[in-house]
């Protein structure tokens, strides 16, 4: 039986997250997911005028490509990404997922090198066109979410079909507020971090690039990172899990990096290259849908009464000068059920467990 949610949430990608007009082209890359989204998001498109191109992708296919890869080859791949996307104009990519570790075996030599070609085309992509990416509910991740399978898909249609529209106001005055601001003050558990985010444009993003989406994200000054932060969200990046990761910076740079039982992991990421151990993105985290991570970043990074902090590329919008192949959003929760914690902008207490303060920012709390 055809669930109509499906084609609620492809109407809302190309209506509302990619604003499709009469005759622009789209680009619809699917990974592992049902035939139901990709029809759905088809015909959405061609209903609002637009052209349709469609690519299909299988995560077992791609990790033996990643596997062996060779410079020669991920220069042609590289090549004919980037040829495709310069000819659309939108992007949409619905990504599931039957093993959220495939690619946990790839060799680290490999993946930097695809990552090296693939980078560009990932730049052209958020730079060039209207874009927006989500993951598709599976009984794996339902798995990883301690949740039945039908459980988790009511969870992810519900927070994938948020009101973000209604959200846009207090999104805003959030972005105005951290643009005014200079000095960042972060306190928690095993946290005690300050930075500066002065004349570094703060970006309100409710709906319109990620889904499920809710966060306004900015970039540190990048040699200004003092102090310890210790995440409390289970992370995963490149197919390796990693917990309970403590960072320790020293004049913007990550001079210690921690994880129980996965330190040299961790380090052999942070060393891919010079922008690896520098933050490229700071940003809090709205979605009040969202209780609990599940090792999904496009979930986890959105939580309620959470932020990220991001080691390595900043983004464009929010451009700190940053530049790594690697970006690694890796998630602290402040509620009171996860230890609580503070944030200040310049001195001011501005949210509080999870909780914002000013009443401008009032309906961006639970």
């Amino acid at each position: 039986m055809h669930d109509p949610r499906v084609d609620e949430l492809a109407k809302q990608l190309v209506g509302y997250s990619t604003s499709l007009k009469r005759g622009e082209k789209i680009l619809i890359d699917l990974y592992d997911v049902p035939d139901s989204i990709g029809i759905a998001l088809i015909r959405a498109a061609r209903k609002k005028g637009g052209v349709p191109l469609l690519r299909v992708n299988q995560s077992r296919l791609t990790r033996e490509m990643l596997y062996g890869a060779s410079d020669d080859q991920y220069k042609l791949v590289s090549k004919h990404l980037m040829a495709e996307m310069k000819d659309v104009d939108a992007y949409i990519a619905v990504r599931g997922s039957h093993n959220i570790a495939e690619s946990s075996d790839v060799p680290a030599a490999s993946m930097k090198l695809a990552m090296k070609h693939l980078r560009p085309v990932l730049d052209r992509r958020v730079k060039k066109t209207k874009w927006c990416v989500l993951r598709w509910p599976t009984p794996s991740m339902a798995q990883q979410a301690g949740m039945s399978t039908e459980a988790f898909e009511d969870f992810y249609f519900r927070v994938c079909l948020v009101n973000y529209k209604s959200l846009v106001p207090a999104a805003n005055a959030l972005k105005r507020l951290m643009d005014k601001t200079d000095l960042v003050e972060i306190k928690g558990p095993g946290t005690d971090l300050r930075f500066s985010i002065k004349d570094i444009p703060a970006v309100a993003s409710a709906g319109n690039c990620n889904i499920p989406d809710g966060e306004v994200f900015t970039s540190p000054v990048k040699d200004s990172v003092e102090g310890v932060l210790s995440y409390n969200a289970p992370t995963i990046y490149q197919g390796i899990p990693f917990d309970s990761v403590k960072l320790t910076f020293e004049k913007g740079k990550i001079v210690k990096a921690e994880s129980p039982g996965k330190n040299r992991e961790i380090n052999k990421i942070l060393d891919s290259d010079k922008g690896a151990r520098y933050i490229g993105e700071f940003a809090l985290g709205y979605n009040n849908e969202i209780h609990h991570p599940m090792r999904d970043i496009l979930f986890d990074e959105k939580i309620g009464g959470s932020f990220h902090f991001t080691p390595g590329q900043a983004y464009e919008e929010a451009d700190n000068g940053n530049r790594s192949q690697v970006h690694w959003d890796m998630v602290c929760i402040q509620r009171k059920d996860y230890g609580g914690g503070e944030i200040r902008f310049d001195g001011k207490l501005v949210r509080k467990d999870g909780v914002f303060l000013p009443k401008a920012l009032a309906k961006l709390n639970p």
